[in-house]
């Protein structure tokens, strides 16, 4: 496995490869979540890569940048014995500089959910991404699902950027007990981690009731409230998976989003439906 830190060394290396290339952009802590998107990456592409970097743009003020997980060792022999081909380990001021052209988020869908709570958090996310893509220039690239908000933005800049790869997107990966996997959830109480749970069995209450015939989105997510109560909500909705507001459950084109604080933690968590 090479490991490369300079954007432009690995912009050129990977230039003079004619295969398909699959990416996995990550900002470490590598937890079961990651690996599943390095295993379908490894599946349809000649070479992986996979870039570890804690992006500093897309975290507010008073955001936890400085206490996020960081297991760089650890991430690295993972990559090495899930069969990574290359791991892109670069520097911050590698990445920027000190004046940015501005890769701004849409005006309503990246300020609505987290996006309302975080202004700005998505700048930051679109920005990087599309720094990375373009230093990649990947076939394909791969993102989970859990982070749906932020993998429809993806999509969405991709589009309307006419950029070439392909966005590629995976399932959410659980721990046994239900719990989405999050490299934030090692922040978790063992009491915390109880009370988080309350996120998934929201959900699966919320499928099992379109299951059963109630598609009103406000019955369904009045249930979920209360599921998750007494935990700080941020969002409880259901949307189209364009991210439009909808009065009913559309089957195959709805999807459950929840947002939640467990202690100083938020997790977030959907389902498509």
């Amino acid at each position: 496995m090479k490991i490369i830190s300079n954007p432009l060394e690995l912009k050129k290396y990977l230039q003079t490869l004619n295969v398909t290339i699959g990416f996995v952009p990550t900002m470490g802590a590598l937890h079961e979540g990651h690996l599943s998107l390095i295993k379908e990456a490894k599946r349809n592409n000649a070479i992986v890569v996979v870039s570890i970097f804690v992006n500093p743009t897309q975290f507010l003020k008073g955001e936890d940048l400085d206490k996020y997980p960081r297991k760089d060792d650890a991430d690295t022999k993972v990559c090495e014995l899930s069969g990574v081909d290359i791991l892109f380990f670069p520097h911050a001021k590698d990445i920027y500089t000190e004046d940015e052209v501005s890769i701004l988020c849409p005006k309503v869908r990246g300020f609505v959910l987290e996006g309302f709570s975080r202004p700005g958090h998505f700048n930051g996310v679109l920005t990087v991404v599309n720094k990375l893509l373009n230093i990649v220039s990947p076939t394909n690239a791969y993102f989970g699902k859990k982070d749906a908000q932020q993998l429809h933005l993806i999509k969405l800049m991709v589009e309307q950027l006419f950029m070439r790869v392909n966005i590629i997107e995976v399932e959410t990966m659980r721990e046994n007990d239900g719990l989405a996997m999050s490299s934030r959830n090692v922040y978790l109480s063992k009491e915390q981690r109880k009370e988080a749970l309350k996120i998934s069995s929201s959900l699966k209450t919320a499928f099992s009731m379109v299951s059963k015939g109630e598609l009103s989105t406000c019955g369904i997510t009045k249930i979920m409230r209360e599921i998750l109560s007494p935990l700080e909500i941020f969002y409880v909705v259901i949307l189209d998976r364009k991210f439009h507001t909808l009065k009913k459950v559309e089957i195959g084109n709805s999807i459950v989003l929840v947002e939640v604080k467990v202690g100083e933690t938020r997790l977030l968590d959907n389902m498509w439906l």
